[in-house]
């Protein structure tokens, strides 16, 4: 179970929509993967039928179709399988239940509890340009409010002077104050100065927004790694927790960019946004299985309150008709 600590009570978790609600608003903006996965899935489970290997066959190409990775998939499809020779789920409404069941297994990591209890607690967010990484940071930062913590924005994208105004006028939108230098400014001494700004000012949590593109993948690796030492420097054992955004859209281009930015930071957890505008919500089970890295949190929309705790029971559910 997600963990969202409140600042009244650290070790409570935040209260959250009652199931029936969360289910119904995971199942209206999930409804693109789907109505993707019906098209093939529909087919497969409409009727009564025997499990065989032409049932497989025609399982494998559906999820393939909402981009799940073919080795998630033989994740998913061995262990039933087996049960199948074994003579268990020989009908096909036994194996849906089962298939639900081994995808539960698979996203049923558990989250680091956010917001994490040392303060002030310094979170990057990471991730290419594009994602939704500035917006998700506002979406978080309204939550935490929310929840009675005090918020501080650090713009360490300097190399992007849009990305400075939007946190900007995010931070004068819902009256968080928002630490920044000109643009071009060395990204870590913005951190450290952003971090000794949130100790001083007795802030509960630090949300650090950082580049997403460099000249080259090895000039933004080593800056993010250099931003992290930095950190530390300024507040022990920062950052506290790495979060990664990923945009569903990108499909299995988003296996690419875990592996790029863990090379340099252990990535505790991810955001994956864009869920309610794309067919390729796979990709959620893809990440989970391949990096065994929990979600956090999915983004279902573009208002603030959006962005909301993943749940796994209740994607499985939104995603398999």
């Amino acid at each position: 179970m997600f963990k969202w600590l409140r600042k009244k009570d650290k070790k409570e978790t935040a209260e959250v929509p009652e199931e029936k609600k969360l289910l119904g608003k995971f199942k209206e903006r999930l409804s693109r993967t789907r109505e993707k996965l019906k098209e093939g899935l529909g087919e497969v489970f409409v009727i009564e039928r025997n499990v065989d290997e032409k049932f497989f066959e025609e399982l494998e190409e559906a999820l393939i179709t909402a981009d799940i990775n073919i080795d998630t998939i033989k994740r998913l499809l061995t262990p039933l399988r087996i049960r199948v020779s074994q003579g268990e789920l020989l009908k096909t409404s036994e194996f849906k239940e089962a298939l639900k069941a081994e995808m539960l297994k698979i996203l049923s990591l558990e989250p680091p509890a956010f917001p994490p209890e040392a303060r002030p607690a310094a979170i990057f967010v990471v991730g290419v340009n594009g994602v939704g990484k500035t917006t998700s940071i506002a979406k978080l930062g309204y939550r935490l409010k929310k929840s009675g913590f005090s918020v501080l924005f650090i713009a360490a994208d300097t190399f992007r002077a849009a990305a400075i105004e939007q946190l900007e006028n995010w931070g004068k939108r819902m009256e968080i104050p928002v630490i920044k230098q000109k643009l071009g400014a060395d990204p870590a001494s913005v951190v450290f100065e952003g971090l000794k700004a949130a100790t001083s000012r007795q802030i509960d949590v630090a949300l650090i927004d950082t580049a997403g593109r460099l000249h080259t993948k090895y000039n933004l690796m080593e800056e993010l790694k250099k931003m992290a030492r930095v950190a530390g420097k300024a507040v022990e054992g920062a950052p506290h927790q790495n979060i990664l955004v990923i945009d569903a859209t990108t499909g299995q281009n988003a296996v690419s960019q875990v592996k790029w930015f863990k090379e340099a930071l252990p990535i505790h957890t991810l955001i994956v946004t864009k869920m309610d505008g794309t067919a390729k919500g796979g990709i959620v089970l893809t990440l989970t299985h391949l990096f065994k890295i929990p979600i956090s949190f999915i983004g279902l929309g573009e208002k603030l309150e959006d962005l909301e705790p993943f749940d796994p029971k209740a994607f499985v559910e939104a995603i398999i008709p």
